[in-house]
């Protein structure tokens, strides 16, 4: 299956990856599942089985802060003990925008923004309506 019949099929949700690192390694991955599924960073999260303490999540797009069909990625990070989220680009959705960076710095996770984020706009902002 070519990789855009892959994408169409996660619509209407974003094309979305998240990687775990520790002592720089990568330890899990994650991407966003078909409608219904999973996110990408619950994804990652749900592939590693040790402790998060010292573990950097590398998210292509702000985790989401709420619920709909999924729960909130934001919260399932803050949940798993990961101190450093490093976020390519924020969410435009207005539900979103900047509350999913806003909950994890309330609790005290270092984020960073912007990590190749042009790369990441060019590839995801088709699937985000944005231009």
């Amino acid at each position: 299956m070519g990789l855009h019949r892959l994408i169409d099929r996660l619509q209407p949700n974003p094309p979305v990856g998240c990687v775990l690192v520790l002592g720089g390694q990568v330890i899990a991955e994650g991407c966003t599942q078909k409608i219904g599924g999973n996110h990408a960073e619950i994804e990652a999260i749900s592939a590693y089985d040790g402790s998060m303490e010292e573990v950097t999540a590398y998210v292509t797009l702000e985790p989401c802060s709420f619920a709909g069909r999924t729960p909130a990625c934001s919260s399932a990070i803050i949940k798993s003990g990961i101190k450093r989220v490093v976020v390519a680009i924020l969410d435009p959705d207005e539900r979103n925008n900047g509350k999913g960076l806003y909950a994890l710095e309330k609790e005290g996770i270092k984020v960073d923004i912007g990590v190749a984020s042009r790369d990441v706009s060019e590839f995801l902002y088709p699937y985000l309506g944005k231009s």
